[in-house]
């Protein structure tokens, strides 16, 4: 009996785990994406940036607030940030995970 216990509390672990490590999986993916983005701002246009980051929202199954970006530029320096929350629902209640990210760099 113990066993079982200890095989369905591992169980539980990882269903709840995985659910929600995909939240912060797809946040680190854009995250990443944002900072290669501003790695490369001197070669494209801020549309540009944000046509890319929004095609990438779009594959990762984002919420529609995702891919509301701002983009500020000065000569020497751009900013890449969003806003958006996620849900997770899991057996007895659902947690919002709210997510800002927010990248700078000095070309």
């Amino acid at each position: 009996l113990g066993c079982l216990l200890a095989l369905l509390f591992l169980v539980a672990a990882g269903y709840f785990g995985v659910n929600i490590g995909e939240v912060f999986y797809r946040y680190a993916r854009l995250r990443d994406a944002m900072e290669q983005e501003a790695r490369f701002a001197e070669l494209r246009s801020d549309s540009a940036i944000v046509a890319r980051l929004q095609a990438l929202v779009d594959t990762l199954g984002l919420p529609e607030a995702a891919s509301r970006f701002r983009v500020r530029r000065t000569s020497s320096r751009i900013a890449i940030s969003t806003d958006y929350a996620e849900l997770v629902e899991l057996p007895l209640f659902v947690r919002e995970f709210h997510f800002s990210p927010r990248v700078e760099r000095e070309f």
